[in-house]
């Protein structure tokens, strides 16, 4: 301690017996934060040799650094303490401890909040200096800080440089030799960066180029942005499409020759109350590890869903509004998801009793149930718990080939409705269907393996449960040939149901207990099997009849290859047509005027063939009123019978519409929103897909209603987003987002994109879908439904909404 003030003095000492020195200039600026927010800023330039200690210095060591702000006059409060600079840290051989010191320069910042329009705050630093022999006396100096007047704030002190806009930049790879580069913009609080779109005559637009001459790459159209603002400037007095808070920029190239890296060059403007020029470069690295660790690097949501819809998740709020219609409408749709299940479950069973009728199951009846209650040493009741048993295994058996369906479904929600759009296998569906209907015909027979058959007999012979088990699987895979094409039938329209996995489940559940259930009754009463018709020649007439059934059933599935790929080939004429020519076909069958290669001769026409022939041609007839036309709608008349199985009506090339109804709808979102916010009116989101059977049943049979249409045609923005729709997205928009569920997908035509926005925004992949929004897109009005047939509880839905609305735009 005594050593310390010695050294002092004999420094001070030297100090004033010499010149003046005064090796420390300060200068102060201010920085706006905010409207009430500014950091003081305290520069200090120190001469060469000099140092200037830090503000934390050890007891026994140097004068610290400090400041003092004179708040004694009110209008701001200090916010934190004042900051300072890294320094250099040492062990001072002088002082005998750890100091920091600044040199050359230090920068001191204190933050402060306004109450009032303060424009002057007074401080004063007090500090000390010492070189290599000796050091100054503590000084102070009184430091003023002006606060700029807000008109003048904008750009704060003019001898600062200015960065309003920081830059990221971040790689994704295509293709072997096609890239997109990406450029993020976070911009400073009310700074506006302008689009490559925005109107001429106003601020100056972003332009992308190549910033050298390499012929080595190309790029590959205009960049695409993320979510821009649209706004009239009254400076300018045009239209400006701006980013505001952050933008992304994704430019697609393309290589010709392989390159490590390439060079863009970015030209704009950013602004505020005044203008900065851009001009920046920007070197992307394209080898290697570089391009995969970028590639693999976090999705961020909120980016893709700007670029893709425009808004974000966050962005879509409930409204706090409620009506008292809306919880009726919510319980329709869940009244109705319950029915369907048990609808596919009766449709599964009606297809099962088919199967019984045909010549591969129906002789298995009585030769199976002889065989449990008539086994030599066995009592009856034990037949009969066998027999039982053995229903049950069949039942088992098609139920089991649902799971693989359940795997799928948890793997990807979207995958079953992938799979039932997917055109190829549409076309295969076709094929196989119109396969089966001529083995139906009796032109061939299917069959599974021998090999299947022989090795399910063997264990047969296991006895006890395993046995009964695998008689159970033998039935299912000889009966083939007959039961296929009604499975493949149940499995085509299950994959095309809203349920997916669970609809498959409920029809082969149904299928299982019809085929499984006449062996166990049966059994336990024999004697009803003399109430049983014997075999005959009716039997090969139900297979023909399944025949042209699944005949018809075939262009259902080549209509939604058409429907989705865009052919326009099968439009609602042909296939009304096809029809009309295949159920004449199965009349003409009926009345014995046309035969099939196991058709016994027919003496004389039963009554059953003679009244199915008048009820076939009956259909014919309904058919072909399906070519009337509704000069309301201006298209064909929807034929409820054939809702979902045949195109919709408007899909026709005498009478064409693009919307249901000859409603004016949006197929684009962003472009749905811009006219609904245009015209003040709330928005329909109808999510869809062109082989969806309960969508067609919807919008030709419950949107018709005039109440219905009315609010769809004079109230509401309709925007109809098909989640099945395969034709191909711009290449920009070929990205990867994240699943809801986990992992990562590529986007690669409209059908992903937007059911991608269906999983995303409104947690659910079923169609149809109907929510209700505000004009700008932003507010959810009310509980959104699904398949809702009830008419009345429909238009409530769409009344409780127009409620929600109104009152909101009141407020």
């Amino acid at each position: 301690m005594k050593n310390i003030f010695i050294f002092l003095f004999l420094t001070f000492s030297l100090g004033i017996f010499s010149q003046i020195e005064d090796p420390v200039k300060w200068s102060t600026s201010v920085k706006k934060v905010s409207d009430t927010e500014f950091i003081l800023i305290s520069e200090a330039t120190i001469e060469k040799g000099w140092h200037l200690y830090s503000q934390d210095v050890p007891d026994d060591g140097p004068i610290p650094t400090t400041f003092t702000y004179d708040v004694s006059k009110g209008g701001f409060s200090l916010d934190g303490n004042t900051i300072e600079e890294e320094g250099h840290t040492i062990d001072d051989p002088i002082f005998g401890m750890r100091i920091k010191f600044f040199e050359n320069s230090a920068v001191f910042k204190q933050k402060i909040k306004t109450t009032s329009d303060a424009s002057t705050i007074n401080g004063v630093v007090e500090f000390m200096v010492c070189d290599d022999s000796k050091c100054l006396a503590p000084t102070e100096i009184d430091l003023v800080f002006n606060i700029p007047e807000k008109v003048n704030n904008t750009f704060g002190n003019q001898n600062e440089m200015l960065s309003p806009v920081k830059w990221k930049t971040s790689i994704e790879k295509i293709s072997k030799n096609e890239y997109d580069l990406i450029i993020n913009a976070e911009l400073m609080e009310d700074w506006h960066l302008y689009s490559q779109y925005t109107e001429d005559g106003g601020a100056l637009p972003i332009i992308i180029t190549k910033a050298d001459k390499n012929k080595g790459y190309q790029l590959v159209g205009k960049a695409i942005e993320s979510a821009t603002v649209k706004k009239f400037s009254e400076i300018f007095k045009v239209e400006e499409t701006f980013f505001e808070k952050k933008g992304v920029l994704k430019q697609r190239i393309k290589l010709n020759k392989e390159l490590s890296s390439v060079t863009l060059n970015l030209t704009g403007q950013v602004c505020k109350e005044a203008c900065i020029q851009i001009d920046e470069n920007f070197t992307f690295s394209l080898n290697g590890e570089k391009v995969n660790s970028v590639a693999k690097s976090k999705i961020d949501n909120a980016v893709t869903n700007s670029l893709l819809y425009g808004i974000n998740t966050d962005d879509l709020k409930f409204s706090t509004i409620k009506c008292d219609s809306e919880v009726s409408s919510s319980s329709n749709q869940i009244q109705q998801g319950g029915k369907t299940l048990w609808s596919i479950f009766g449709l599964g069973f009606l297809g099962g009793l088919l199967a019984l009728l045909t010549p591969c199951v129906f002789p298995m009846i009585p030769l199976t149930v002889s065989f449990f209650t008539k086994k030599n040493g066995q009592n009856k009741s034990g037949g009969v718990s066998k027999a039982l048993l053995y229903g049950f295994f069949i039942f088992a058996v098609y139920i089991i080939l649902s799971i693989p369906f359940h795997l799928l479904d948890s793997v990807n929600p979207d995958i079953l409705n992938e799979i039932s759009t997917n055109i190829w296998l549409n076309i295969i569906f076709f094929v196989i269907f119109v396969f089966f209907a001529f083995s139906f015909f009796g032109y061939y027979e299917l069959t599974l393996p021998a090999s299947w058959t022989n090795k399910t007999t063997q264990g047969e012979s296991s006895g006890g449960i395993i046995g009964i088990f695998f008689m159970a699987l033998t039935l299912a895979i000889v009966s083939f040939s007959c039961t296929g094409p009604i499975l493949g039938s149940l499995l085509a329209g299950s994959l095309t149901a809203d349920g997916g996995a669970w609809q498959l489940t409920a029809g082969m559940a149904g299928f299982g207990v019809s085929l499984g259930l006449p062996f166990a009754l049966f059994a336990m009463f024999p004697n009803m099997m003399n109430a049983l018709p014997k075999s005959g020649g009716w039997l090969n007439t139900t297979k023909v009849i399944l025949g042209f059934l699944e005949l018809a059933l075939a262009f259902k599935f080549l209509s939604n290859a058409d429907l989705v790929a865009h052919w326009n080939l099968l439009k609602i004429e042909p296939f009304l047509a096809l029809w009309i020519v295949i159920f004449a076909g199965l009349a003409l069958f009926l009345l014995g005027k046309l035969k099939f290669p196991h058709d016994s001769p027919i003496k004389k026409l039963s009554f059953p063939r003679i009244a199915g022939g008048v009820l076939v041609i009956a259909f014919v007839i309904y058919l072909a009123s399906g070519f009337m036309v509704n000069k309301e709608t201006k298209t064909y008349t929807p034929l409820t019978l054939l809702s979902g199985l045949a195109p919709p009506v408007g899909y026709s090339f005498l009478y064409p519409n693009d919307c249901p109804n000859n409603l004016d709808c949006f197929k684009d979102l962003k472009t749905g929103i811009e006219y609904a916010k245009k015209v003040n009116k709330p928005i329909i989101l109808d999510f869809t897909g062109y082989a969806c059977v309960n969508c067609r049943k919807m919008e030709e049979h419950v949107w018709p209603d005039a109440k219905i249409d009315n609010y769809l045609r004079n109230e509401y923005v309709l925007i109809s987003l098909y989640v099945d729709d395969k034709k191909a997205l711009p290449k920009e928009e070929q990205i990867l987002v994240n699943r809801i569920n986990g992992g990562t997908r590529r986007l690669d035509n409209y059908g992903h994109k937007w059911a991608n926005f269906q999983t995303q925004f409104f947690k659910t992949n079923s169609q149809p879908y109907y929510v209700l929004l505000n004009s700008d897109g932003t507010k959810i009005l009310n509980q959104a439904v699904g398949y809702t047939p009830d008419k009345e509880g429909y238009a409530q839905f769409l009344e409780c909404g127009l409620e929600v609305f109104k009152t909101s735009n009141k407020e």
